[in-house]
């Protein structure tokens, strides 16, 4: 078990480290290709934010020095799932007090169907405008009929959640890419969901991951994502249709190390609906890689 009292010193010399290569690491790293870095103009990104399970295990030994941590990085937003054994009361304050912001909730499918005031009253609590589901429960491979039900859920929830002015995302894990008729299940349940109450938000991985193109996506469907996860896959490795990985070290790397052509994809989203972008990554050493990869996507230019 992590020793409480060690990990305030830990997190200090994660800062320390932070800071003292900053400016040498400020420049697009050069192991990139020009697709990937962009050389002058706007930035692309100048404040993304970060997922709270980026930070799993610092906010569960230390929630005040894990934010202080991040802001140190640059970022201010941030997406909860978990409220880390405070309520959301108490992590309010710990946010304000930094002048931080959560503007998106994770909840799961069992806590929306059994708790959902409580779902409510946290988002609300938090500042979030937002609320994300991740995982829509099924049995593998995931199917017509689970796509059929899903477009049912999701149209009852975000409505109930639009009554309390909360707008629902769905957040796709890679398995809704069963091909479907001339498209996708995901497709399917773009389609037939009300874009009144059912929004979405795309995690970059996890469109590649079976095979598929972010930008394509967008370019589709440009008004229904509000929401991105920004996450990068390791070179050389293709995925499948289960919405898991074997292991995390091994197919996820921090941002602009991987495969996953950034600048295009914040280039096809600069004419899209998303509002907030946030930064997951998946990997062991998040004290490290998280800031490198900060400052890899907020060079990016056009």
């Amino acid at each position: 078990m992590t020793n409480t009292k060690i990990l305030p010193l830990v997190l200090m010399l994660a800062l320390f480290s932070f800071a003292a290569c900053s400016e040498q690491e400020s420049s697009p790293r050069s192991d990139h290709g020009d697709s990937q870095t962009g050389t002058s103009g706007e930035q692309l990104l100048p404040d993304p934010g970060v997922v709270s399970f980026t930070f799993r295990n610092q906010f569960d030994e230390d929630v005040p020095g894990t934010l202080d941590f991040i802001k140190e990085i640059g970022i201010n937003n941030i997406e909860f799932s978990n409220l880390f054994g405070k309520t959301a009361e108490e992590l309010r304050a710990l946010l304000d007090e930094r002048d931080l912001i959560c503007t998106s909730f994770g909840a799961n499918y069992r806590t929306l169907t059994e708790n959902f005031d409580q779902v409510v009253h946290d988002a609300k609590t938090l500042g979030a405008r937002h609320v994300r589901l991740a995982w829509f429960p099924h049995d593998a491979p995931f199917d017509l009929d689970d796509a059929q039900r899903a477009v049912d859920f999701f149209n009852d929830i975000g409505r109930r959640l639009a009554e309390h002015d909360l707008m629902f995302s769905y957040h796709n894990h890679g398995y809704e890419f069963v091909e479907d008729g001339d498209g996708t299940l995901f497709d399917y349940i773009v389609q037939n969901t009300d874009p009144e109450y059912v929004h979405f938000q795309m995690d970059v991985f996890w469109v590649v991951w079976p095979g598929y193109d972010p930008v394509e996506l967008l370019e589709r469907y440009p008004d229904r994502f509000r929401l991105m996860h920004l996450k990068d896959m390791r070179k050389g490795v293709t995925g499948d249709l289960t919405g898991r990985t074997p292991d995390r070290n091994e197919y996820m790397v921090g941002l602009g190390d991987g495969q996953i052509d950034f600048q295009a994809i914040l280039e096809a989203a600069q004419n899209t609906s998303i509002e907030y972008f946030y930064i997951e990554d998946e990997i062991e050493d998040v004290m490290n890689s998280v800031p490198r990869g900060y400052r890899h996507i907020t060079s990016l230019t056009h």
